[in-house]
């Protein structure tokens, strides 16, 4: 049973919230008492982890009108979006306690009083834990420097103010160049290189090219993507982007009969999540030298770019990514494109809808959207016919799924199947608990399974 104690401690203007987990866990988390509007406090978060050492993931909400940057980490993933906080460990370091620190910047036009919530899970016993708290009331004083008129209370600037997602500015950051391919001089083959300017993007991205009748391609420099070619295309897939703010991969074309053309021309999209949304740029061709990486030679290829080329779009029909709930598009449309065909609201979703099971299980996720689809017709379209196509509401989406299976790597084979057998190129393995949906890296460390690519 999870034993909750919160205790608060009041010291020089600041609050200490104490969260007791259990018998060697706490959280402590120490804000101030008061802050004054247009300027920055700390919030210092120090875990007690005891004998905790798999998963955990930290995350606070934050109040419209409130930003956040991190000062001090503890070797976890730091993020910020859609007004969240967030450090996640995949595996907890083997010390006793850590500690992290962000900055929270509150905007001048702001009063009033506010508390920040979150949650605290983590993996204990081969079972997840997740516990709700928040912090003791912090009052804004109102700044000196800016007309009263404007001036307006926390609370109701969640209202007034509406949540926009960081679309525009961030899509401008994001380049993906090729340089002109290389004839290698073996039978015709040639080298493409791509230079990433990843921007803000952070988590998911992909790079998708077509590649011409009479080639093949492989792999030279990944960047620890997943690589693979089928059906004529060439795919880069990170679960996360490289460290890096900007990189470069590569591959080779290699003529099927050794006698290639002489020139290629080839298309592709870079796609990759800005908050929530999922954003597909095309990719510039350039004629570049991209064998020097050195980040001042980047920095000048970059220039040559302007803000303006390469078309944007959005993602039409989206699927998650397995880690973190991302979304990944599988088709795409032009911003100003309108559908061909709205979903007929009369097909009866109840009979497809998943059932839970019991224990720790694998399925492998074929799509997913915003509206219900007519199921049987839908999916005879991309090959699935053999198969029991089941369907979830899941933070807003429609999810559609299909096999069940104990072990991972059973789950993992029946996805390269799919692949190789159905039109449907991204599909990817979900996993569940007592019909809860966890994350992979959760089921593999509760069930202590391997992982496997």
């Amino acid at each position: 049973m999870l034993r909750i104690v919160t205790v608060f401690y009041k010291l020089l203007g600041f609050t200490l919230l104490s969260f007791l987990l259990g018998n060697d866990v706490a959280l402590n988390v120490n804000v101030p008492s008061a802050v004054t509007a247009g300027t920055e406090f700390d919030v210092e978060v120090v875990l007690k982890k005891g004998n905790l050492n798999g998963f955990a993931r930290f995350q606070h909400d934050l109040p419209l009108g409130l930003s956040a940057r991190l000062i001090e980490s503890s070797l976890g993933d730091f993020s910020t979006d859609d007004q969240k906080v967030r450090l996640v460990w995949l595996r907890l370091p083997d010390t006793k306690e850590l500690k992290f620190v962000y900055r929270i910047k509150v905007d001048e036009r702001l009063k009033g009083t506010f508390n920040l919530k979150g949650t605290f899970a983590y993996v204990e016993n081969n079972e997840r834990k997740t516990t709700t708290f928040q912090t003791a009331p912090i009052t804004i004083t109102p700044s000196t420097r800016i007309d009263p008129n404007l001036i307006v209370d926390i609370n109701e600037y969640q209202t007034v103010v509406p949540v926009q997602a960081p679309v525009t500015f961030l899509a401008s950051n994001v380049k993906c160049i090729r340089q002109t391919p290389i004839p290698s001089g073996e039978a015709n083959n040639f080298l493409v290189k791509l230079l990433v300017n990843k921007g803000n993007a952070q988590k998911f991205a992909k790079i998708e090219e077509d590649v011409p009748p009479g080639f093949t391609a492989e792999a030279l420099e990944t960047k620890d993507a997943v690589f693979t070619f089928k059906d004529q295309k060439v795919k880069f897939l990170w679960m996360n982007l490289p460290a890096d703010p900007r990189f470069v991969v590569s591959y080779k074309l290699i003529a099927s009969d050794g006698k290639g053309d002489i020139t290629v021309n080839l298309k592709g999209t870079f796609s990759y999540l800005v908050g929530d949304v999922t954003r597909v740029i095309d990719i510039i061709q350039k004629d570049i030298d991209l064998s020097n990486i050195d980040p001042k030679a980047l920095e000048e290829v970059m220039s040559l770019v302007s803000g303006t080329e390469g078309a944007s779009f959005v993602s039409s029909f989206t699927e998650p990514y397995p880690e973190g709930g991302i979304e990944i598009p599988i088709a795409y449309k032009k911003i100003e494109d309108k559908p061909k065909r709205r979903v007929a609201p009369e097909f009866n979703m109840q009979p497809f809808m998943l059932a839970p099971e019991k224990g720790v299980y694998y399925r492998v996720q074929i799509a997913a959207g915003h509206k219900p689809i007519n199921i049987k017709r839908y999916f005879n379209r991309y090959n699935i016919t053999s198969y029991e196509v089941r369907t979830e509401k899941h933070e807003g989406w429609y999810k559609y799924s299909i096999g069940s299976f104990k072990d991972y790597k059973e789950a993992r084979d029946f996805r390269i199947l799919i692949w190789n057998t159905t039109r449907i190129n991204d599909a990817f393995v979900t996993a569940y608990n007592n019909g809860i949906r966890i994350t992979v890296q959760e089921a593999l460390m509760i069930t202590n399974q391997q992982w496997y690519r």
